[in-house]
């Protein structure tokens, strides 16, 4: 088997229009509706499906809960514009902007928390 990358990821949310609300606002995602009424967040070639806390779709986590996520997005602006972008939003940053190392290589990133506490890196790749 080889993977070539990932196609969707779930999150187990508080309140689904709060944060589709929030991913949109702050983050550039488009809110897509799907199969049965489900929404989910896109974004580039990929989607966090939505699940509501205690109303899970079947097959899911063993264990799944709000603000378990710690998920690291890669931004097309540069690391201060979308700093200047949180600070527009209102979303308090709770470190960076600090050196990593991403999926391939050297990154730039900052971290701030969603509606449901899970913690977002949104970072940029030092090559650019």
């Amino acid at each position: 088997m080889n993977i070539d990358r990932i196609d969707h990821v779930v999150m187990t949310v508080r309140d689904i229009d709060a944060t589709c609300a929030f991913y949109a606002r702050v983050l550039g995602m488009r809110v897509v509706t799907f199969g049965g009424g489900r929404k989910a967040l896109a974004f580039g070639a990929q989607k966090i499906n939505l699940h509501l806390a205690g109303r899970e779709f079947e097959p899911k986590a063993a264990h799944p809960t709000p603000g378990s996520v710690d998920l690291c997005l890669i931004a097309t602006d540069s690391l201060d514009a979308a700093i200047a972008h949180l600070a527009a939003c209102g979303v308090p940053i709770l470190e960076g902007p600090v050196a990593k190392t991403g999926a391939t290589g050297p990154i730039r990133s900052v971290y701030f928390r969603d509606p449901d506490a899970n913690l977002i890196e949104v970072s940029t790749y030092a090559d650019r």
